[in-house]
């Protein structure tokens, strides 16, 4: 296995953390983040590929019951008619569609199915990423712009399963979608918080609220 490979997320020196028949995996010795390398990554149009696959409807009723695991805390967080990003929608933008049914005002960004760039404007009160930060090859830059388009006060609300440990990760089936490359363990999202301030809550197993704070640096 081969070591010194920098972190995505905080660029600190990475140990060997597990090896597949498909992949290899490092994990930071810093942050903790898990990833996979670069060379592990797939081609731009083999990624969509894999998303083209998915079969999320907007009216899915398993799937809203899914997403609601998110939404049912993230509004009670929210004030009357707040402006929200659902970022990394996909192609059936179902938390979008449930956060507007609750009278907020949604955007929706994806790079592969809503790439309009008008919606990374600052000025949201909160953003939504579910099931999207393990697909992030640059974290660090993903993650610092959200947090710099939400005003002070404003709400990032993650989805993501969350690492453990070494023995449940060998048989973690998260690890073998081929296009999961980030994989973050509550520590992980302890330290981003801590850079920025703030303090993540964790609802369930794998849901995380970050509020950014009122005085913040720019």
């Amino acid at each position: 296995m081969q070591r010194h490979l920098h972190c995505p997320l905080c660029g600190a020196v990475s140990d060997p953390f597990h090896e597949d028949r498909r992949r290899r995996y490092c994990r930071c010795e810093h942050c903790l983040l898990v990833f996979v390398p670069p060379e592990f990554h797939l081609s731009p149009d083999d990624e969509k590929a894999e998303y083209d696959l998915h079969q999320n409807r907007v009216d899915d009723p398993q799937y809203r019951a899914f997403l609601a695991r998110l939404a049912t805390p993230l509004l009670a967080e929210l004030a009357p008619g707040s402006r929200g990003l659902d970022f990394g929608c996909g192609p059936g933008p179902a938390l979008a569609a449930m956060l507007r049914e609750a009278g907020h005002r949604i955007s929706v960004y994806d790079p592969f199915y809503f790439p309009a760039e008008d919606a990374l404007r600052p000025g949201y009160d909160f953003i939504t990423a579910t099931e999207v930060v393990e697909h992030l090859r640059a974290p660090a830059t993903e993650l610092d712009r959200l947090w710099q388009l939400l005003v002070p006060g404003g709400v990032l609300g993650i989805m993501t399963k969350l690492v453990t440990d070494a023995g449940a990760f060998a048989g973690w089936h998260y690890k073998n979608d081929p296009t999961h490359v980030c994989f973050f363990s509550r520590s992980t999202w302890q330290w981003w918080a801590q850079t920025r301030g703030s303090q993540p809550v964790f609802e369930g197993a794998d849901v995380i609220l970050l509020r950014k704070p009122v005085a913040t640096r720019a």
